[in-house]
């Protein structure tokens, strides 16, 4: 069973999780201004890769937060998680959740 680490909760089954998708994606300011093919590419293009990849979770059956993960693709393992607004740990030093 996986555990991910929320960051209020502490350690929960995976169960209790939702994946909201990649991180960091900003909405644009002037929706108006944009192309159709610009806000496809908002709404839609997502990157897909191997290896570790920033996602944002909720803790759905927990505390209803939402934070943010660092998670690797291939193996699964979750290397760290933080609270949204915050900065990510510097996982160089060997911090980990």
């Amino acid at each position: 069973m996986l555990e991910i680490p929320c960051p209020w909760c502490g350690r929960r089954a995976e169960i209790e999780f939702i994946c909201g998708g990649e991180g960091s994606i900003v909405r644009p300011l002037d929706t108006d201004a944009m192309t159709d093919e610009a806000w496809g590419d908002y709404v839609f293009m997502r990157h897909n890769p191997k290896g570790l990849h920033h996602e944002q979770w909720r803790h759905a059956s927990g505390c209803g937060r939402w934070f943010n993960a660092l998670r690797d693709t291939v193996s699964y393992r979750i290397h760290a998680t933080w609270k949204i607004g915050e900065t990510a740990p510097d996982l160089s030093a060997g911090e980990q959740p």
